[in-house]
């Protein structure tokens, strides 16, 4: 039966564009990259009458993000999915495979942007969409999701359509998308400032989310051990975003540092595939509550990145922790956030945990 699938699919998507899967397929049965939307609907379509499972991959680097253990029948690989169009105005749709670095540097040559900036590498725009997944802009621009106008998708039922409420994934595969676009800002400065805990950190956020700054973002990096930093930016006409950091320095006080280019961290995560990680929205001036809830629960000190602003960290559990012991970890927090409506999901584990626990789903992440 499997050389009677494969022909399919190959039919569909033409000669070399599908294939069985590989170990690095994430225990995939069949990989197949359709070139068009008709083509996806005709795999859809070849899933149901099979009953295989499906699941949409971009660039594979959020692939194991929640309940990234199970193992698809098919795997609908968007990399040819790809491309943008209309982008000479306001807008532009931007076609589910295409990798955000890509969209950005042909914007760039134009003087425009997407705002949006993933921190995974090689991320693509139906990945950044289904996981919701934002970087540091995330606080001036909200989530990905939420940013789009309007979204083409296919069905698990192999229909096309096109909708301006799309509200997260269940079990179609995004095709292209309509996106905001802005001017490239003619200036950019970082104002960082060396901070020891997340009471500082919710007090410091706290005074400066306040003034009319317009930031773009407002990220902070708490390692496990030593002092940590607080990153702002702020975006615009060159003359106003040089006398908004100065204004934002001298309020942060003397150990407040402008940078033209931002601290090494930023945009990025502190966790690899192997690690078991936190998701958490909390209001900033809640943080003190989740760092220390994790630190006594956990026994020792748990380092946290990501915007402070915007109240979406990421926390680093050590090694080693069973999957009841992290249970308990997320109950602790659960009861913690309950009141101060916050929320906190299994981001990633690897698979052997990941199987014993209930992982963050793409609904969860939006």
């Amino acid at each position: 039966m499997s050389g009677s699938i494969l022909a399919e699919l190959e039919s569909i998507c033409g000669p070399g564009a599908a294939r069985a899967g590989r170990p690095d397929d994430s225990g995939a049965g069949f990989v197949a990259s359709p070139a068009t939307p008709r083509s996806v609907a005709e795999l859809l379509h070849i899933a149901v009458e099979r009953g295989l499972s499906v699941r949409p991959r971009g660039s594979g680097s959020k692939f194991h993000w929640g309940r990234g253990g199970e193992h698809p029948d098919l795997v609908i690989d968007t990399g040819r999915l790809n491309g943008m169009w209309d982008h000479d105005g306001a807008t532009a749709i931007v076609a589910a495979g295409t990798r955000v670095e890509a969209a950005q540097a042909v914007l760039r040559s134009h003087g425009r942007r997407l705002t949006l900036d993933p921190p995974s590498p090689g991320a693509t725009i139906g990945g950044v969409l289904a996981m919701n997944e934002s970087g540091p802009l995330r606080h001036r621009f909200g989530g990905p999701a939420g940013q789009a106008l309007s979204v083409s998708l296919v069905d698990s039922a192999g229909r096309f359509a096109e909708t301006a409420e799309w509200e997260g994934p269940s079990g179609e595969v995004l095709t292209a998308a309509l996106l905001p676009l802005e001017d490239l800002p003619e200036a950019r400065r970082w104002v960082t400032r060396p901070v020891s805990t997340p009471t500082e950190v919710g007090e410091l956020v706290a005074q400066v989310v306040t003034q009319d700054l317009a930031l773009s973002g407002v990220e902070v990096d708490l390692p496990a051990a030593g002092t940590g930093t607080l990153a702002l930016l702020l975006e615009g006409p060159a003359a106003g975003v040089a006398t908004g950091a100065g204004r934002l320095a001298r309020q942060l006080g003397p150990r407040a540092v402008i940078r033209a280019e931002p601290p090494q961290w930023w945009g990025r995560y502190s966790f690899g595939v192997s690690d078991v990680v936190l998701r958490i929205r909390v209001r900033s001036r809640d943080l003190h509550s989740v760092g220390y809830t994790l630190r006594d629960v956990v026994g020792l000190p748990v380092p946290v990145r990501g915007s402070a602003g915007a109240g979406v960290v990421h926390a680093v559990l050590p090694r080693g922790l069973s999957a009841a012991r992290i249970g308990d970890v997320v109950v602790a927090l659960k009861q913690v956030l309950l009141g101060r409506g916050g929320r906190v999901v299994v981001l990633t584990a690897p698979p052997e945990l990941a199987a014993q626990m209930e992982m963050a789903r793409p609904t969860d992440l939006l």
